[in-house]
């Protein structure tokens, strides 16, 4: 009976090899790989085949039914995630021991919150940069939900949102304010309106779009009697229901202001249909030791040191 093959040691090649497979499950199979990886199918074709010859493993099915993993390749891509994070918490443990920071530093922000001149993340990105120029900064957007999730399971080292709710287990830096108000586009009814009264008496039977959230108080009243028949968590979705002419909604004044001055958009009763929400950084309680987070937190409250920031209440 033949024997298994076994790996006496994990060499370079073994991880180069394991890498591409694990892009190659993300990203659902070798033809969407290609341009993840900038190799031809070909390669990585032969790639796989190195990795399942090395391993003695049948780690997937690939062809005209599409790809699919195994069991064996399941538990594999188990542990190579496995692997690579405690790779990235060795290489991490080492970089402490040096005073030049380096590593990986994983931000995720909620929906459009750069675009927020009040935003302190641009400035002290700027700032990050020239002080620990070896670290990798990698920034993207995500929803909140899945942005706290990902602080919490050290998935991702720090996240920028909208405070809505507390969790435990999360630190929270307020930040600064974010204003959000009622908004039509120029094809609703009531864009051409003048008359308050009519406004407000109006309202009632619009059609709202919405986030679908689980919200604080004050935007739960701010919600209550309209018709909840539009869902779009992101800004940009939400503002394509309000131009359409069928929908109101809310929208913070830094996004809408451009289509505010460009005549697509308008506020309807400003003064009564508006609500504010902290924008606070969220980081993990008790989470391993990493310095570049902890730098850049600690650019952020250098930050609202210098700008005089009162911290927002919760």
């Amino acid at each position: 009976m033949a024997k298994a093959p076994t790996i006496a040691q994990i060499a370079d090649f073994d991880l180069r090899l394991l890498k591409i497979f694990k892009t190659v499950v993300e990203c659902g199979g070798f033809a969407a790989a290609e341009t993840e990886l900038n190799v031809s199918r070909s390669t990585i074709s032969i790639h796989m085949a190195n990795l399942e010859s090395r391993l003695g493993l049948k780690l997937c099915q690939r062809g005209r039914s599409g790809f699919v993993l195994s069991e064996e390749g399941q538990q594999v891509y188990q542990a190579v995630n496995r692997l690579l994070e405690q790779l990235e918490d060795f290489r991490s443990s080492l970089n402490a021991l040096h005073v030049q920071l380096g590593g990986e530093l994983r931000i995720l922000t909620s929906d459009a919150l750069v675009l927020d001149p009040r935003c302190p993340l641009v400035p002290v990105m700027q700032e990050f940069v020239q002080q620990a120029p070896q670290v990798r900064l990698a920034l993207d957007i995500e929803a909140m939900g899945e942005i706290e999730r990902r602080v919490l399971a050290e998935e991702i080292h720090l996240g920028i949102i909208p405070f809505h709710r507390e969790l435990a287990g999360l630190d929270y830096l307020p930040l600064y304010e974010e204003f959000c108000y009622l908004y039509c586009g120029a094809a609703h009814p009531l864009f051409v309106e003048a008359d308050e009264a009519a406004l407000a008496a109006a309202l009632p039977g619009c059609r709202l779009a919405h986030a679908e959230l689980q919200v604080h108080p004050e935007i739960s009243r701010q919600l209550a009697g309209f018709q909840r028949l539009g869902k779009a968590y992101y800004y940009e979705s939400r503002t394509a229901l309000l131009l359409s002419g069928g929908y109101i909604g809310f929208l913070p004044d830094h996004y809408a202001a451009p289509l505010v001055a460009a005549g697509q958009l308008r506020a309807l009763l400003p003064e009564q249909h508006h609500y504010s929400l902290g924008v606070v950084a969220i980081s993990k309680r008790h989470a391993r030791s990493h310095r570049p987070r902890d730098r850049f937190l600690g650019l952020l409250r250098e930050w609202l040191v210098k700008q005089s920031k009162i911290p927002i209440e919760r």
